[in-house]
């Protein structure tokens, strides 16, 4: 028996005893997205009385969760999220104080969230999902997100681990020592998956338009969701394509499994799909543990524009809700309703401009509610938040084809998005950008 096994035993304790062993007043941040620990996220709600008030920071709860769905704990506990998915929204929609949002640009939210609490003199605990400990070493793995797990866990006051034989084994900044953990609890649950849609035709003539723009021996960060998987099946003629992107897919299995991405152009990390979590099917999580072709990183540094723009030929494809005449764009916010996050957005695009012979694509269906509605808008509505600044746009897709922004006046663009928008409000469109005196 190894030294790092007894100190295993000696660290090992209950979900129950590691939740009553918290501060009346903290913050716990966990693991993001398919790592978050869902042994602490299901049960805390069940020691209400042993909080006066507790913070629990994540992103993108994919569980619905008591202790942040229910007016009861009001007051005692708050969900401090960096990006809504559907249960964050179902509660921020309830009226009453048990979510909050975070802003932030994916690469500096660990850090920036974790030096916050200690600057305001907060507890500060991490608690996170793990493989089982490597008895010969004494490491855990954090599997597959690096997004700021590490950077919490350097400020944290306490480290628990929930340990899983369910979690994938990856390569990267990924390694935990025992003797950095203060409390270990062991909690078997499948990792959260998510649906792959199928595009539909107007997603898939997007996707059309964007494979126009992907050259061979480009460098992608494709995001996730039905424009993003069309954009994957449009890419299948492509050769020797490689990836540095902040979420790995479904759709980059498929394509590295048919030869399309090889990495082998790349001049930033070449030969390895870079990365800083991976949300899919339980399939991807099975093709991605142990892959050594695979590396997970912090966030801080996969998601740092600076380093991005180190690959060349960088294109990255993300997704808005809507744009407005001058070029900004929304993605997170309906209105002032926060509907979901900026993440890397502003990241990976900023990254992709900066890159030699780089490309920051904004893709967008030209309506919304049922074509009532043109996404391409005179001005915002008011509140609603901007994702990508303007002076930051360079090309923006719809179905009805592509507008290149970048270092184009005010005139020029209204002109360019204006022939990307629904027919039926191009005339709309042009009479509103006469009077805001675009045109």
């Amino acid at each position: 028996m190894s030294v790092w096994t007894e100190e295993y035993k000696s660290k090992l304790t209950s979900i129950e005893d590691a939740i009553k062993s918290l501060p009346r007043n903290a913050t716990v941040i966990v693991g993001m997205a398919a790592m978050e620990a869902q042994g602490f996220l299901t049960q805390v709600h069940k020691y209400k009385d042993n909080f006066d008030y507790l913070k629990v920071g994540s992103c993108l709860n994919l569980g619905d969760f008591p202790f942040c769905q229910e007016k009861e704990y009001e007051g005692t506990f708050c969900n401090d999220n960096w990006f809504f998915g559907p249960s964050t929204r179902r509660a921020a929609k309830l009226g009453y104080k048990i979510v909050d949002y975070m802003p932030n640009n994916l690469h500096g939210a660990g850090y920036e969230k974790a030096l916050a609490e200690k600057e305001e003199g907060n507890y500060l605990v991490f608690w996170g999902a793990v493989t089982p400990m490597q008895d010969k070493s004494g490491f855990f793995n954090l599997g597959i997100s690096n997004v700021y797990e590490h950077d919490v866990m350097e400020l944290a006051d306490r480290v628990i681990l929930e340990v899983n034989p369910r979690v994938p084994h990856m390569h990267g900044e990924t390694q935990v020592h025992i003797s950095r953990v203060d409390a270990i609890v062991e909690y078997e649950n499948p990792l959260p998956t998510i649906p792959i849609p199928e595009p539909s035709d107007v997603e898939e003539q997007i996707a059309a338009h964007i494979a126009e723009l992907v050259d061979d021996g480009a460098c992608l960060q494709i995001g996730i969701g039905g424009i993003p998987n069309a954009v994957a099946k449009l890419l299948k003629t492509k050769n020797d394509l490689g990836i540095h992107t902040e979420m790995f897919t479904e759709s980059m299995v498929e394509l590295f499994n048919e030869g399309v991405i090889t990495n082998r152009k790349k001049n930033f990390w070449p030969g390895k799909i870079i990365c800083t979590f991976a949300m899919g099917s339980q399939n991807m999580y099975d093709w991605i543990d142990d892959n050594p072709g695979v590396f997970i990183l912090k966030g801080r540094y996969v998601n740092d524009p600076y380093v991005i723009a180190q690959n060349d030929s960088m294109i990255s494809i993300n997704t808005a809700m809507s744009v407005d005449l001058t070029g900004q764009v929304s993605s997170e916010s309906l209105g002032s309703v926060q509907y979901s996050g900026t993440g890397g957005q502003l990241d990976t695009h900023r990254g992709a401009t900066m890159s030699r012979g780089g490309k920051g694509i904004i893709a967008l269906r030209s309506t919304a509610k049922g074509g009532t509605v043109s996404t391409i808008t005179p001005i915002f509505s008011g509140g609603t938040i901007v994702s990508v600044p303007r002076h930051d746009i360079d090309t923006v897709v719809t179905e009805y084809g592509i507008a290149k922004l970048r270092g184009r006046t005010v005139s020029a663009r209204t002109k360019a998005l204006i022939e990307i928008a629904h027919p039926d409000f191009r005339e709309e469109l042009r009479a509103e950008a006469r009077k805001l005196g675009h045109i």
